[in-house]
């Protein structure tokens, strides 16, 4: 993905601007624009209404002749007693595909308008499903657009779409055993003199038009019946920026990229956020920007319209810098564009960072300026290509053309088909057995010894050849652990047993003693000092020695003083740990899986056994991934999956697609990630047979709960009152994408540790707030960014305890529990 910004100054972005839409609303100064006075459709009534200086007019209206419907299976809900605005009262439901059909006056650039509210309650309503789709000829603009959750409304839904023909038609398609609802529809044209510069790509749908530093900005006062929201809840850090405001009339002004008073209203132009520079100056006199940030689509394209004008006091030469995801900064400079009071406006089209987030950012030059200041934003998604339109002329070259190109192709498909049969035809070399590890350690010498000592695995050990200098003599490992005291024991694993010791240099240290004698163990002891003695990290923990004389398998690591994570959240009786304190110990390893993912050179390392035994906690209660024994390496350039002969892992934490296909990925480690985050928020064990056959399995157990809307059942009793609601909402959409049943759904370590930040984010903020605005009744609820609000997988009134659920709300459980117990099926999981 490559984010592009355009800058006056740079000739790349000019060539850009001609190949992309660029949807200037921008009218020359001798242009007379009078928003048309049709098409407006008040959907399921037969009277009119005014709304937005409009009048909508209703769909039974016989004067309505140049709006028809078609399709079987509408009916119409009317509600004249409702509060809500009058095209609001009333909603035509489908149950079958149906159509309005529009008879334009013209062609060219046009807004299209779709209103939706669910005022009336019905839980039909309010949990229908469709798709819109939108034609005007030849041309698809929407193709299953997917509404859904319309238990925030009224809901408008925008479009910018480029009709090439006066035939337009909306269709409604309900999803099977759902419906679909329309309460009105707003089609008009935008007129010729607009500046477009391209006829192939200019189809958008607005997601968000903010009046930033303002309030909100009804259709009623926008020449175009646009709808500003205030930019508040989309400040990443609220206290770095304040309010201007200014009451003299924009300067409007002609010239490139200066905005009139049909790019935004004069309202957008007369209010903006500046820099406060009092509260964002660091320890060392650096200033931060100031960000707003916007969940959209990480796999589309987007069209950014930033709006500036000079309110500013005393602000000359008030240059500043425009940030998008962080990438190339462009030069802002109001000085250009006339001075003071003289809107202009910045367009970028770029695509999100790649996790699903946009971030808009302005900065200083110059750390002892402050000038830095921002009036409206857009962000629109571009929707897919419209098909080409040729003229009769040329359409018989096209349709030639065509054929030529998909023959050929069909003749390729068929040639790689047959080179692939006749491949699969030829018999497949054997594996090796990758359970060895992928360092490729010398064969075993299991000889006898000269010395009559134990007959020892390492007399020809690889590790001898590496030359690591981390080796620490038998007699040092006894004299540190008063010869493997019980008393210094502080653990056991299927490796073997744990000693706090004290090195002879001073320091604290956890030596591991393998389990000698049985001869097990002896690849994942290779395989943990080859991994820890090449890479470092602050969130990995660090091995600091070993040991392979006599036949032992001595490890020795730094010392970590708060034991694992598990100890801190079930089975013990160490205090519980604040949200907080869970939200930085998961960054913290999700960090040092990702290292571990991110960082080799000869390819991603696979930890192959995250649980919650294997995070442990220091001092400072900083997380550190631990036990390397099961570690694979994948190698770069060859297939992204390695084939597993023995599923090895951790019961209740493995992958249920290296289950079926023994296929260890990344992601492998993602989904056993996922069931960590459960952990820590349910503060139970990941398998638990004591429990009903349903809730035996953390993971299926808390995914159900959530998606019957009470994952407040099963959220550790100690955080009750200290996560605020958006903070626990994010943190389980984490968990649930990290748990996905295929790899390639999931999400990879990085975006993992976004998501947490931004969990962290939120839950700090709020807190941060409250203590600001505790005596402020009119705030906007647990301050919250936005980014969540537009979330398809959460709705505030799905977390509501069902009291009235049978116990036996789990349903048909045979499945789920053959899946759980099929874990346990496995003989080499440890």
């Amino acid at each position: 993905m490559e984010n592009l910004c355009f800058g006056e100054t740079v000739s790349l972005f000019v060539t850009v601007m001609v190949i992309v839409l660029l949807p200037r609303l921008t009218l020359s100064q001798t242009a007379a624009y009078t928003r048309p006075a049709k098409f407006y459709v008040n959907c399921g009534s037969d009277s009119n209404a005014d709304h937005g200086k409009v009048t909508f007019v209703g769909d039974m209206n016989s004067s309505n002749n140049s709006v028809t419907l078609s399709g079987k299976g509408s009916e119409v809900i009317n509600d004249q007693s409702s509060g809500e605005p009058v095209i609001y009262r009333t909603v035509r439901i489908f149950r079958r595909p149906s159509t309005y059909k529009f008879q334009l006056d013209s062609v060219g650039l046009h807004v299209v308008r779709l209103h939706f509210s669910a005022v009336f309650s019905r839980e039909d309503l309010l949990n229908a499903r469709f798709s819109v789709s939108v034609t005007s000829g030849s041309n698809h603009h929407l193709k299953s657009f997917s509404l859904q959750n319309f238990t925030e409304t009224p809901r408008v839904e925008e479009f910018l779409l480029m009709i090439n023909s006066p035939e337009l038609e909306i269709q409604f398609v309900p999803d099977s055993s759902s419906l679909a609802l329309v309460n009105a529809i707003e089609v008009f044209a935008i007129p010729d003199d607009l500046e477009i510069t391209n006829d192939l790509d200019k189809n958008l749908h607005i997601l968000y038009r903010l009046n930033v530093g303002g309030m909100k900005i009804t259709p009623a006062n926008d020449t175009l019946g646009r709808t500003w929201l205030p930019d508040y809840d989309f400040l990443f850090k609220k206290d770095s920026a304040r309010n201007i405001s200014s009451i003299q009339k924009p300067n409007y002004v002609s010239g490139s990229r200066s905005a009139t008073e049909f790019t935004a209203p004069d309202f957008v132009y007369q209010t903006a956020q500046a820099l406060d520079h009092s509260s964002s100056r660091g320890a060392e006199g650096m200033l931060m920007n100031v960000t707003w940030s916007f969940k959209v689509k990480s796999d589309h394209r987007h069209f950014i319209r930033i709006h500036f004008c000079d309110i500013v006091k005393d602000s000359q030469n008030s240059d500043f810098y425009l940030y998008v995801n962080g990438y190339p900064r462009v030069d802002i400079k109001p000085s250009e564009y006339g001075g003071p009071v003289t809107p202009f406006y910045k367009d970028v089209v770029t695509v999100s960072d790649g996790f699903g987030h946009l971030n808009i950012s302005i900065g200083n030059k110059e750390s002892n300026k402050d000038i830095v200041f921002l009036n409206g934003l857009e962000v629109m998604e571009f929707l897919s290509k419209s098909d080409s339109d040729p003229s009769d002329g040329n359409r018989s070259h096209i349709y030639i053309i065509a054929g030529c190109v998909a023959a050929a192709i069909l003749a390729l498909v068929f040639t790689l088909l047959f080179i692939v049969f006749l491949k699969r035809r030829r018999p497949k070399k054997t594996k090796p057995d990758v359970e060895a590890t992928v360092w490729s350690p010398l064969p075993l010498n299991r000889g006898g010894s000269s010395d009559n000592r134990p007959i020892s695995p390492y007399n020809n050990s690889p590790l001898r050849n590496l030359h690591l200098g981390l080796t620490i003599p038998f007699k040092d490992i006894l004299r540190a652990t008063n010869n493997f005291d019980e008393q210094l024991m502080i653990g056991k694993g299927g490796f073997g047993d744990v000693y706090k010791a004290i090195l002879p240099d001073g320091t604290k240290a956890a030596i591991k003693r393998g389990k000698t004698g049985s001869g097990q163990g002896i690849l994942e002891f290779q395989t943990e000092i080859q991994v820890l003695s090449r890479i470092r990290h602050k969130h990995l923990v660090a091995l600091t020695g070993y040991c392979e004389e006599n036949g032992e398998m001595i490890l020795v690591y730094e010392f970590m003083e708060k034991g694992t994570l598990k100890e801190h959240l079930y089975d013990s009786d160490l205090p519980p740990l604040t949200w907080k304190q869970r939200l930085e110990i998961c960054i913290g390893a999700a960090r040092g899986l990702h290292y571990l993912h991110s960082s080799g050179t000869e390819g991603a390392i696979i930890h192959r056994d995250v649980k919650s035994t294997n995070i442990l906690l220091d001092e400072n209660t900083t997380a550190k991934v631990a036990d390397f024994g099961l570690s694979k390496l994948t190698i770069r350039n060859q297939d992204q999956t390695h084939m597993s002969t023995n599923i090895k892992g951790t019961f209740g934490y493995l992958d249920p697609e290296y289950l079926s296909t023994h296929n260890l990925t990344e992601k492998s480690d993602v989904y056993a990630f996922g069931v960590v985050l459960l952990e820590v928020l349910c503060a139970r064990p990941a398998l638990n047979p004591y429990l009903p056959h349903e809730e035996v399995n953390l993971a299926e157990w808390a995914l159900y709960c959530k998606s019957n809307g009470v994952i407040d059942e099963i959220v550790d009793p100690n955080l009750i009152g200290q996560i605020e609601m958006n903070s626990l909402l994010k943190f389980m959409e984490i968990a649930e994408k990290c748990l996905r049943e295929y790899g390639d759904q999931r999400p990879s370590m990085a975006d993992v540790i976004w998501d947490l930040e931004y969990v962290l984010q939120l839950q700090t903020m709020t807190i941060r707030r409250e203590a600001h605005d505790e005596e402020d009744s009119t705030a906007i609820d647990s301050g919250v960014i936005p980014r969540l609000m537009v979330s398809d997988s959460f709705s505030m009134n799905s977390f509501v305890v069902k009291d009235d659920e049978s116990s036996h709300r789990f349903g048909n459980t045979d499945s789920s529990e053959t899946r759980v117990f099929s874990q346990l099926k496995i003989s080499e999981a440890r």
